[in-house]
């Protein structure tokens, strides 16, 4: 299985495996990316067991996972597949709209969470800034995901006593950053921020580093949940 031979000098083909119940949806999926010259199919899969066994002979660069399959739900099966292909990401693809099912596949290790309803151009893109180191959801899902984050933490965490409140870490940030924020929150890419402020792509990513680092977060996913979360 392979994808047309004709790509862009310097440009490294991405090696995915697609795993999905669906036969129609899978091999859609296959004649879709597969003639895109970016792409190179070298796996598919119906079920979390077939899954393994590819990602483990293949080594894929990125797995697309469905998550309603017989037997294993692809959620469940993030830890084996990054167990036998750890240099894979994993970009969830799924008609599941469930905020548990997106924080759980977030806590296995999966890059992104998209809905079948996402358009084809859209999802080439998204798997080449997956692949960059970019963690993006469905922008109908981070509503929930914040709702679902919200609610576990309010079931766990104990009452604690009255206290003074600590400082706020968005005041740390500068204007610049704090619009920079916003962006994020609403699933733009660093070169997005950049056309629409103006500034070079290097500059939004220096500030995307400074509001990580002073916030205390490590993605652009727990950023945008941040920024949500405290109404940004």
């Amino acid at each position: 299985m392979s994808s047309n031979d004709t790509t862009r000098p310097n440009e490294r083909v991405v090696r995915l495996l697609i795993v999905d119940d669906h036969t129609l949806f899978r091999r859609g999926l296959m004649a879709l990316l597969g003639h895109d010259p970016r792409f190179e199919i070298v796996g598919e899969a119906a079920d979390a067991t077939e899954a393994q066994r590819h990602a483990s002979q293949h080594q894929p660069d990125l797995i697309l996972l469905d998550n309603h399959m017989p037997g294993v739900h692809g959620v469940d099966a993030l830890a084996g597949l990054r167990e036998v292909a750890p240099q894979a990401k994993v970009l969830m693809l799924t008609v599941s709209e469930d905020a548990r099912h997106l924080a759980a596949a977030l806590r296995g290790g999966a890059s992104g969470y998209l809905l079948k309803t996402v358009d084809s151009d859209v999802l080439a893109a998204v798997i080449l800034r997956t692949m960059a180191g970019e963690s993006i959801i469905s922008p109908e899902m981070t509503t929930k995901l914040v709702q679902a984050f919200q609610a576990e933490h309010l079931a766990q965490a104990p009452t604690p006593p009255a206290a003074d409140p600590p400082p706020d870490p968005l005041s740390s940030l500068s204007p610049r950053e704090t619009e920079i924020l916003r962006y994020i929150a609403q699933g733009a890419s660093n070169k997005e921020i950049a056309r629409a402020l103006d500034i070079a792509e290097t500059t939004v990513k220096i500030h995307v580093q400074h509001i990580l680092r002073k916030l205390g977060l490590s993605s652009r996913v727990q950023a945008a949940v941040y920024a949500t979360t405290h109404s940004l």
